[in-house]
């Protein structure tokens, strides 16, 4: 015998879905969505940051920078929420567990035992450039790659009446994606920028916006959500 779905589970999914946002003007209105900027750090977009001292690539991340420095104004001009995740690794602070810390032996070159990577008030942990919060702007700290983990974030969004995050931030495949699917798992709609995302190289990329796409939300750039929002005006 096959499962079926009986007459009120129908009803019940017909309600549901006559509240979902099934456009991306619905779901970018500058009502209830937020822009979620990800770890825009010296140590992960910086030179001398963590990333370009292990050797990786950070040409990408900086010339992703500016786009999302204008977007960040497009969406203050719109009157929409932005909200800055920023991690804070300090070892002192016991945020460093044994398996945080074998994972850096086998994988991670060292980082939090051999140098301090994002430390609270350092320069590695400071915002890059002139992509930074508004006094006011909420600023969540985070000391793991989901932006969700024993933070205060869904508190913050869910005070502001946030049924969707706008994606952006470094790094597209570690961070940003982490956070993006926890956002997803806290039934947010997820907005996930290509041209406001960067990570060290170009599969690693797409490869998670080929993830994101299919399995936890709607990908797309940034002057798609700019022309949404300018049709509110």
């Amino acid at each position: 015998m096959t499962d079926q779905m009986t007459d009120p589970m129908r009803v019940n999914v017909r309600k549901t879905l006559a509240r979902a946002l099934t456009t991306l003007d619905a779901k970018v209105d500058p009502a209830h969505a937020a822009v979620v900027v990800v770890d825009v750090q010296n140590d992960f977009c910086a030179e001398g940051g963590m990333l370009h001292r292990e050797g990786f690539e950070i040409d990408r991340v900086q010339k992703m920078v500016p786009r999302l420095h204008d977007f960040v104004l497009a969406a203050r001009e719109a009157g929409v929420l932005v909200v800055w995740i920023q991690t804070i690794y300090n070892a002192q602070a016991n945020f460093m567990s044994d398996v945080w810390l074998e994972q850096s032996l086998r994988r991670w070159k060292g980082r939090f035992i051999d140098y301090p990577v994002c430390l609270k008030g350092g320069w590695g942990g400071d915002f890059y450039g002139n992509v930074r919060p508004l006094p006011g702007e909420p600023v969540v700290h985070k000391h793991r790659y989901g932006g969700f983990i024993g933070t205060n974030l869904d508190m913050v969004l869910r005070s502001n009446g946030i049924r969707t995050m706008i994606m952006t931030g470094a790094i597209t495949n570690g961070c940003v994606e982490s956070t993006a699917r926890d956002g997803f798992f806290h039934d947010y709609y997820i907005v996930f920028l290509d041209d406001c995302t960067g990570t060290v190289n170009e599969e690693l990329h797409q490869g998670t916006l080929f993830n994101i796409d299919r399995w936890f939300g709607q990908v797309c750039n940034a002057p798609d959500v700019v022309a949404c929002w300018q049709k509110k005006r």
